[in-house]
Parts: structure tokens; C-alpha cells; sequence
């Protein structure tokens, strides 16, 4: 069993499948809470975190006291307090409103921040959220903050995952804050350098972004195995991988990694579900350029030197879209898998997914770099002046059904109602961009 008493403590707001949990959890913490209200991602979290707990409720009616009554935590002092509130009122994407009712939720983690008093916390958004006239919404958090006895950064900063050891172009905002009676971390120094974008005249030292194509070199042809086109996994040959690959392959390749091993079998090819393309959408696909948009589709192809455009999820019905925008794969004329994605996300190969493609690209685009996360949870841990342990135990991931289950079945296995979220309306248009 895991011995919180040795590592610091953390909770896990608006925590989906869990890249931030898994980020910190490299970096030395035990995320012992975790609250979600999407009962899909909940599934998922607790298969891949089976010894910690999973709260699926919605986060505006989820009080301090019902974190404390988890035995693990009890009156313990919690070390850090970190998610990020669903964005969408202000991305730049789409509608920017300061008057979204969904931009309540960035209160409900302030109040929350109030009601646990954690030595830390950090909340990831957008972007857009500091760009403009969302300047202001911030500054309003940022007083808030201020009012409950917690300091922030007030350089906060814009984080790109590629300049952290991920191959994907993903800008995001990270507000930093701390009790009054703690010390201001800082933000993380930039790791690598994007590829493709280092100026000549750069004398940066720095180590170029991994590729595309360091990503996905190794992974098995899924052409060459037919029990893909009815399960997401199976046995597999896997190539030659990169160093990049061999962090995200093997347990404990990735550099100061304080997380527990999961025990996984490396000959197995996980959330790797085909997509059946009809001929007319493979001949479109392979006439696209690397790093142009095919037509029709608007899909993106990668391109193999380069890095990845960010991965985005896709929404409910009530939103508009209902699908993800997934890449095109930079050599097959397919559109990439689960797997792919996660790899481009920078998921280790043990971390599974919904076994379907539309939820487990769900979880990958509404999710944070668990390397991007790792990077600035280390400055955490050093703000807090922790030596970070290195367990020796390893975890077993949960049980298989739990990433099989609809949302009517974790409804109800996690008591909510089964149209918490939204539920997938399929149109005619699908037709046209999967043929």
C-alpha cells in the first residue's frame, strides 16, 4: 500500500482521465482525491489510479468536508489543490463570454482552495483566458485569491508542452498561488526547443522538441493486425523506439520519475481501435502534404519532423461538434489512433483509455501533458523543500471493464444521473469525413 506520510499530498479538481494526476505523480506526489463529474472519466481515472479516490460529483456542489472524509486524507495538511476548470468560455476557438455560466466553476475552485487551506495550488486554463478583455476575468480570480489569504504569481505565465519534452505545439495558462505563509514557487525553465522552429542564430543549449515521428516509430503497424477492427488491444511486434519512445515504453525511463511502476506487459498494443476509411477518404488523405489541412475533412496531417498541432476533444451535442478533429497520420492514409494521440500527449504505453476511439480522444484532448504537469509540479516540490521518494512497489492497474463501460453503466455505478454529460448525437456529416 501506498505510504502517504512520505510523500506530500495533493488533490486533483476537474481531474478527467488524469494527465495532471499522473504529472504530479511523477514529479513525488500522491494525488489521494481526484473529482470528476464525467462518470466515463472517472472509469478511466480509477483503472489507471486503482489505490487512490475517485469523487464523481460535480464540483459546484463538492465541499471541502467531503475530501476530508476520505480516510487517506482525514486532517492531514494537503501540500497542493490543482485542475483546471472546463475552458470553453474562453478559448479562442469559439464564443469568448465573460458572462459563460461555466466560468463559475473557476469560483468553486477558489471556494475550495478556501475551505481545504492546501500549502499550494495551481489552475490550468486556456490561453484565452489571458488574452484581451479575459484579462479581467483573471484579475478577478487573482483578487479572490487575495481575499482568502493566498499569494499568486502575478507574472503568471503561458506554458507551451513543446517546450517540455512534448511533440505537440499546446499553449496553456498555469496560475500559481500559495498560503500566505509559504514560499512563491517559480515557473519552470523551458526544457527543449520546438522542432523546426530554433532560429539559426539561436545560441540556445537547449535540446530540440521530440518529433512526430519519435513518437510514433516504434508503435506496431495496426493495418497488419485484424483484431483491431473489433477490440482496441492486442499482441503486437513493436520497432526500434526513440529515446522519446523509450520514456513512454518502459517503467522508469523518464528522467526523475517518482511515480509507481504499473505492472504492464510491453508486448501488448493498447487503445489502438482501426478506423475503417472508405477508399475516397484513404486517396484524399495520402494526397494531403505533411502539415497541411486535407480539404473536406479540415483533418490535419502531421508532419514526421515536425511537432503535433494541439489535440483537441471533442464536445457534446449542446456544444455543436461531435467528434474530435484527429490527425492524419504522417505516412499511412489513415487518421491516427488513441494510442498515436497519446503518445504525441506524452501518456506512457501501461496508461489505457475508454476502448472507444471518440471517448478515449476525449480524454486525451481534454487532458494535460502528463510531462507539461511533471514539469511544473517539480517546482512544487522544490518550493516546498521535499526530496521526492522513489516507491518500490508496484501497482496493478484496475480491472479491464471498467474502460468498457457506456455512460448509462457508469452512471450508475457511480449514482448520477446518466445525462450528466451530454450525450453524443451522431449527424450525416460523420458519413462525409470518415467515409
Amino acid at each position: 500500500m501506498i505510504n502517504s506520510n512520505q510523500r506530500p499530498i495533493a488533490v486533483d479538481l476537474f481531474a478527467g482521465a488524469g494527465g495532471m494526476t499522473l504529472g504530479f505523480e511523477q514529479a513525488g506526489f500522491d494525488v489521494l482525491a481526484s473529482v470528476e463529474i464525467d462518470p466515463i472519466h472517472c472509469a478511466t481515472h480509477k483503472f489507471n489510479f486503482p489505490l487512490w479516490s475517485v469523487l464523481c460529483q460535480d464540483i459546484a456542489f463538492t465541499t471541502g468536508k467531503d475530501i476530508r472524509i476520505i480516510p487517506a486524507i482525514g486532517n492531514k495538511e494537503i501540500d497542493i489543490v490543482f485542475g483546471g476548470p472546463p475552458c470553453q468560455g474562453f478559448s479562442l476557438m469559439g464564443k469568448r463570454m465573460l458572462d459563460d455560466p461555466r466560468n463559475s466553476l473557476a469560483f468553486h475552485f477558489i471556494r475550495l482552495i478556501g475551505e481545504l487551506q492546501p500549502k499550494y495550488f495551481v489552475l490550468e486554463n486556456v490561453r484565452g483566458m489571458a488574452v484581451g478583455k479575459h484579462k479581467k476575468f483573471i484579475t478577478e480570480i487573482i483578487e479572490e485569491f487575495q481575499k482568502i489569504g493566498y499569494l499568486t504569481k502575478s507574472n503568471y505565465q503561458i506554458l507551451n508542452a513543446a517546450e517540455y519534452g512534448v511533440p505537440q505545439n499546446r499553449e496553456r495558462l498555469f496560475l500559481i498561488g500559495c498560503r500566505q505563509d509559504m514560499q512563491l514557487p517559480k515557473y519552470p525553465d523551458k526544457l527543449t526547443i520546438p522542432a523546426k522552429q530554433r532560429k539559426l542564430s539561436s545560441t540556445s543549449s537547449l535540446p530540440l522538441s521530440p518529433t512526430v515521428w519519435d513518437a510514433l516509430k516504434d508503435l506496431p503497424t495496426i493495418e497488419k493486425y485484424q483484431e483491431l477492427l473489433t477490440r482496441d488491444w492486442v499482441f503486437a511486434e513493436f520497432g526500434k523506439p526513440s529515446e522519446y519512445g523509450k520514456k513512454l515504453r518502459y517503467p522508469c525511463a523518464i528522467d526523475n520519475d517518482y511515480s509507481y511502476q504499473r505492472q504492464h506487459d510491453l508486448r501488448i498494443l493498447t487503445s489502438s481501435l482501426r478506423t475503417e476509411h472508405s477508399l475516397a477518404s484513404r486517396i484524399r488523405f495520402e494526397s494531403t502534404p505533411p502539415g497541411k489541412a486535407e480539404p473536406i475533412s479540415r483533418f490535419h496531417k502531421l508532419d514526421f519532423e515536425g511537432i503535433c498541432n494541439t489535440l483537441r476533444a471533442g464536445t457534446p451535442s449542446n456544444r455543436g461538434a461531435f467528434t474530435s478533429p484527429r490527425p492524419i497520420h504522417p505516412f499511412l492514409p489513415r487518421c491516427i489512433t488513441v494510442r498515436e494521440a497519446a503518445r504525441l500527449h506524452s501518456y506512457p504505453d501501461w496508461f489505457r483509455f475508454h476502448v472507444t476511439k471518440w471517448h478515449g480522444f476525449r480524454q486525451i484532448g481534454n487532458s494535460v501533458p502528463p510531462l507539461l504537469a511533471k514539469a511544473v509540479a517539480t517546482e512544487i516540490i522544490n518550493a516546498l523543500g521535499v526530496t521526492p521518494i522513489q516507491p518500490n512497489n508496484k501497482q496493478q492497474l484496475g480491472e479491464h471493464k471498467l474502460l468498457e463501460l457506456n455512460m448509462s453503466q457508469s452512471s450508475q455505478i457511480y449514482n448520477v444521473a446518466p445525462h450528466v454529460i451530454e450525450p453524443r448525437m451522431r449527424k450525416e456529416r460523420k458519413q462525409v469525413i470518415h467515409g
